[in-house]
């Protein structure tokens, strides 16, 4: 066996399964939501943190600290969680409601639908490691949640890619009427969109660059990942146009139908979910109802299987959503 190559990369530790999705020397804010949030709630006391035992793992701790008396823990019982989270809206609150996507999604699932929203209350859920963003195996892996999200009617579902993306998602999904689940990147979060003069709006998707070869649509951190990809193609002259469709629900068909009939483009879904039921299969689904045919669609997103535990960037390159996977394929899917 020949070990020359395995030893010039650095040995990863368990530490990794847990790691930051921030590529090394990639520039970062530590635990954006929990301070947007403070932020936000100095002015607006309706505003009330609840958690499901895992406030430090959602950043709400800093809530919690800033506010004690507009802070609740519910302990393990997600159900609790939702069902009390929907019982303060009632009266008037506006609940943030945080846990684990896998526990948020599918063990409340009954709950958010039939308590929170059924009766249209505004709760906030914002959830932590979405997708594949641990490595600690399906238990923790939610590679399913915008596709049960989005299948509850009137619920706004967020996808936000970086730090800004948070920061400004959180005051407007404050102030939307209704309910809204929101996936959740916390401690040192990724900083990529203040170089796109890019600004949060709720429903709306953001052209972040052009380019004559590949569109690709995305969403979280794979908004993150195709924009350094379309940096490297460029270098060999192949043009990645780059929609951040932050909004998984309601989708912003307008601007995705607008780009998707500029002719002679592959259009590519990019999505840290599964292939079933996400972003990839709401613009299909959007894209065959307008009768708007691309000359080329793929979807890049999770195999439809339970994942591998392991250390993240291993298991990033072994299911094609690293950066070096992704630009590996577009030039196949473009050859």
């Amino acid at each position: 066996m020949n070990t020359a190559a395995t030893d010039k990369k650095p040995r990863l530790t368990t530490s990794a399964m847990i790691a930051s999705i921030a590529a090394e020397g990639q520039r970062v804010k530590a635990a954006p939501f929990g301070k947007a949030l403070v932020e936000y709630a100095a002015t607006h006391p309706e505003v009330v943190g609840m958690t499901a035992d895992l406030a430090k793992y959602t950043d709400l701790h800093l809530f919690a600290q800033a506010y004690p008396e507009r802070f609740f823990q519910m302990g393990m019982a997600e159900q609790l969680l939702m069902g009390a989270a929907g019982g303060m809206a009632k009266v008037g609150l506006v609940p943030f409601a945080t846990t684990y996507a896998v526990f948020g999604t599918r063990r409340a699932y009954d709950f958010i639908h039939q308590v929170i929203a059924e009766e249209n209350l505004p709760v906030k859920i914002c959830c932590a490691l979405p997708g594949l963003t641990t490595g600690y195996g399906p238990s923790h892996q939610a590679t399913e949640d915008l596709a049960m999200m989005r299948a509850i009617p009137g619920l706004t579902v967020v996808d936000p890619c970086d730090a800004l993306d948070i920061e400004q998602a959180v005051p407007q999904i404050a102030q939307h009427p209704g309910p809204v689940y929101m996936r959740l990147l916390r401690g040192n979060v990724p900083l990529v969109l203040d170089e796109y003069d890019y600004s949060f709006e709720l429903g709306k998707a953001k052209l972040l660059r052009g380019g004559a070869d590949v569109l690709v649509i995305s969403s979280g951190f794979m908004t993150m990942r195709t924009l350094e990809v379309a940096k490297q193609l460029a270098n060999d002259n192949i043009g990645v146009a780059v929609l951040h469709c932050p909004t998984i629900k309601p989708l912003d068909d307008a601007t995705i139908l607008a780009e998707v009939r500029k002719p002679g483009r592959l259009v590519v879904v990019a999505e840290n979910h599964s292939t079933v039921g996400g972003l990839g299969e709401a613009v299909a689904g959007l894209l065959l109802r307008e009768g708007v045919t691309p000359s080329r669609f793929r979807m890049l997103a999770l195999p439809d299987t339970f994942l591998d535990a392991g250390a993240l960037p291993t298991l990033h390159d072994r299911y094609g959503i690293s950066a070096e996977k992704i630009a590996a394929q577009f030039k196949q899917w473009l050859a």
